[in-house]
């Protein structure tokens, strides 16, 4: 099959992805790969930096997240944007073992050769969202939806239903990146639901 997608210097920041063959909305580009890691793991050592506003960690479920610093491939080089043309959706495994877990980038409309791939990548905190925060974390996608920061609204919590109904473990799921302290709740959509987040590394 021949390849759809180059990773190369992006306007956006650093390296990003470019379609270099048409993709059909709804089409699987790539999958994001990398080692599975616990959180605790990820969160006790210095991979990632907070400070730099980049992070290659990715949410995959409650216990383990991807680290695409250890053999991480063309798709950790894909930017955010606040108008995406890409999701990230999360393939959970039939069995037991959440390692065999998979997060693969769809594309969510017609994408045209040249034009660079994007997704939100969710990223919350649960610390304060102040200046230097978002700064940090400066969006540069140049959308005119664009927010001006990769960081998402804190959203008021919700009081818990008194029984939340269950789903299955064989689900499609939509996945963001992994988050500092918490993840994303997800929103479900034909039969699969986001997940997760990039994960900022802790200070």
């Amino acid at each position: 099959m021949p390849r759809k997608i180059v990773a190369r210097r992006s306007a956006i920041h650093g390296n990003g992805v470019f379609a270099v063959a048409p993709i059909a909305k709804g089409e699987r580009v790539i999958e994001y790969k990398g080692r599975r890691r616990t959180h605790e793991a990820v969160d006790a050592d210095v991979t990632g930096d907070v400070d730099s506003g980049h992070t290659f960690l990715f949410t995959l479920n409650d216990e383990y997240v991807i680290d695409a610093n250890h053999e991480g491939g063309t798709a950790r080089w894909i930017n955010h944007s606040c108008s995406p043309n890409c999701e990230a959706v999360l393939e959970e495994d039939d069995g037991d073992d959440r390692t065999r877990d998979r997060v693969f980038i769809e594309a969510i409309r017609e994408i045209k050769p040249g034009e660079e791939l994007s997704y939100n990548y969710g990223i919350t905190l649960d610390e304060k969202h102040t200046a230097e925060l978002k700064k940090i974390w400066e969006c540069r996608c140049g959308s005119r939806n664009c927010t001006g920061t990769m960081l998402q609204p804190k959203t008021p919590a919700k009081k818990k239903p008194a029984k939340a109904a269950k789903s299955k473990k064989s689900a499609k799921k939509s996945a963001a990146p992994k988050k500092a302290g918490g993840g994303k709740k997800a929103a479900v959509k034909k039969g699969a639901k986001k997940a997760g987040a990039k994960k900022a590394a802790k200070r």
